[in-house]
């Protein structure tokens, strides 16, 4: 397999599962050194250990992705166990659901703090350490279809995914001059172990989406691996959907 991330040292934050974790995974065979993680620690370090079990270059690093000294910690830590950071994906998010006319206060600054907060200040934290590298780096962060149109009963979580795509577009002008790209992903319907859990998810989004299924982990992890790659040098400040056409009919699933 070709060694596209040979000596590259990466951070994925909310990689105890699903998309983070395949992109943990995919990085590593790759050649990264990546440090894996998540709010629960036995699953941060299951899939860490996972990744290592093939051969992969991983360590987890357990907490709150949207503690700003702990992201700061982690950066540190990052630094002193690899010797640098290139590549960060903040993946780190969370999902409440209501109907806007009574969403509760808590549930809205709650989302704003994990999908907004947590990936701005990995960001500024990341920065900074690239700055002082003087060796460029590349961020992504993780979007949403749903921050491109309505989803019922998800406004607040819509409004911070597009949110994340304004920073992306925002960040090229302070960025830049340090050779950091910054870019989004939206991912669409993806059948992961939460998603899962819903027996009609797979059938459901089979039949509203134009290619005939949901994305697996994998499909979202390529687009990721691509964007923060030397291949996509030259690519900032943009943000690609992976969602099977689904955002050009946008049927609903409900």
């Amino acid at each position: 397999m070709q060694k596209t991330f040979q000596n590259k040292v990466a951070i994925v934050t909310g990689a105890g599962q699903g998309i983070g974790r395949e992109i943990c995974r995919q990085l590593a065979r790759q050649g990264a050194s990546v440090v894996l993680n998540d709010v629960e620690e036995s699953l941060a370090e299951a899939s860490a250990n996972a990744i290592r079990g093939e051969k992969g270059n991983c360590i987890s690093f357990a907490g709150d992705a949207s503690d700003v000294p702990f992201i700061q910690r982690m950066v540190d830590e990052t630094v002193r166990h690899f010797g640098k950071l290139d590549i960060i994906v903040a993946n780190a998010g969370i999902t409440l659901f209501g109907d806007f006319l009574d969403y509760k206060p808590e549930d809205f600054y709650s989302v704003m703090k994990v999908n907004l907060g947590g990936s701005f200040f990995l960001a500024q934290a990341a920065a900074n350490q690239m700055k002082n590298q003087g060796t460029g780096g590349s961020m992504l962060f993780m979007s949403s279809v749903t921050g491109h149109q309505a989803h019922k009963n998800l406004s607040a979580y819509g409004m911070s995914k597009a949110a994340l795509e304004m920073l992306a577009k925002t960040l090229v002008v302070e960025l830049s001059p340090y050779r950091i790209t910054v870019n989004a992903i939206a991912p669409g319907a993806t059948l992961t172990e939460r998603t899962g859990n819903d027996p009609a998810y797979e059938k459901t989004w089979s039949a509203i989406t134009p290619i005939g299924k949901p994305a697996s982990t994998e499909d979202i992890a390529n687009a990721a691996l691509f964007l923060v790659s030397p291949q996509a040098g030259h690519i900032t400040g943009q943000t690609l959907v992976i969602d099977g056409g689904w955002t050009s009919v946008s049927p609903s699933p409900y």
